[in-house]
């Protein structure tokens, strides 16, 4: 089994060590301690930090990474499910928001103030969602 000290192991996954101990700091991550304290990472925990990584471009705090390990599996389903449907809404309401530009690229009104169709985009009334880009 290969192990790594906390420099190689930053250097393996691409962050800063003071992630490393912050990720341990707030539980999503676990590594071994050694006699003298030293941090020891091996395979699995390795492994685990490129899942945090993965999860944080989800979307995904870490207080919510480190309840997916100690969560059950209902409580897993639920955490990725919720993130999931948060992920979907931000897509829709980015596709909602691209139709908009589209049609104002093409616009021929000379404010689009004074366009009927823009006016339903703002407005809500042709179906489009709220085109705010955040939660």
């Amino acid at each position: 089994m290969t192990t790594w000290r906390i420099g190689d192991a930053a250097a393996l996954i691409s962050v800063p060590t003071h992630v490393l101990r912050h990720w341990e700091e707030v539980g999503a991550l676990e590594p071994a301690r050694l006699a003298n304290g030293h941090r020891i990472y091996d395979d699995e925990t390795i492994a685990r930090a490129r899942l945090i990584r993965l999860c944080q471009r989800a979307g995904m705090s870490l207080t919510e990474i480190a309840d997916l390990y100690r969560g059950d599996g209902p409580r897993r389903a639920a955490l990725v499910r919720d993130r999931r449907d948060r992920i979907a809404d931000q897509v829709r309401r980015l596709h909602d928001a691209q139709d908009f530009l589209d049609h104002v690229l093409a616009c021929t009104h000379p404010m689009v103030s004074t366009c009927p169709e823009c006016s339903s985009f703002a407005a809500g009334s042709t179906g489009h969602s709220e085109l705010a880009l955040h939660d």
